[in-house]
């Protein structure tokens, strides 16, 4: 007999005619049904290295080591960023040891430089700016998900922050997961 994952215990009974399926891919990223990252990392190393031999091909073919940087960074770091603030709260630290090996290999091929970040700071990077727009852009989608920060009744001197939010609480690891639960309560302490 074939054992049940537990989330496939607490699931609802199925509807007619509606397919449940374990993955799915909105506008590039996979969305699994644990609501990791996991499968999105896999997908994204697979075609990022097919991309290493196209590099391959063109260093073979005489192409600078300057210019197949440039390649490098508009074709798999762009790839690896698009969305990134969506799901890299997602990430295990098992995913981001695998995408750092690859960047690593990348590196070692000579196929981007030595003094490329670590995906962790370009992570981070994104998230700030992201962060920056939404925040100073008052008609932002993303703005109805910070609610305005209100002055409490009692006057304490509290150390200032990088914004002007209110803080949402904190309820599971999902929300912990959420961009802007990460950037509200990124270097409060």
């Amino acid at each position: 007999m074939k054992r049940r994952r537990d989330s496939e215990a607490q699931l609802p009974p199925l509807c007619q005619n509606i397919d449940r399926v374990s993955r799915i891919v909105a506008l590039g990223i996979t969305i699994n049904d644990r609501m990791t990252a996991t499968d999105h990392i896999s997908g994204l190393i697979d075609s990022s290295s097919r991309m290493l031999y196209a590099l391959r091909v063109l260093r073979d073919h005489g192409m600078p080591s300057t210019s197949l940087q440039d390649v490098f960074r508009a074709t798999i770091l762009s790839k690896l960023l698009y969305a990134a603030p969506a799901w890299s709260g997602s990430c295990s630290g098992a995913d981001r040891r695998r995408l750092d090996a690859f960047l690593r290999r990348c590196r070692k091929l000579r196929y981007c430089d030595d003094s490329q970040s670590e995906l962790s700071e370009l992570f981070d990077t994104a998230d700030d700016q992201l962060f920056l727009r939404v925040n100073g852009n008052s008609k932002h989608v993303l703005q109805t998900y910070m609610p305005e920060y209100t002055r409490p009744n009692f006057d304490h001197n509290l150390r200032p922050r990088r914004h002007s939010r209110q803080l949402i609480p904190k309820t599971n690891m999902l929300n912990n997961n959420d961009f802007i639960i990460r950037m509200l309560y990124k270097d409060i302490y």
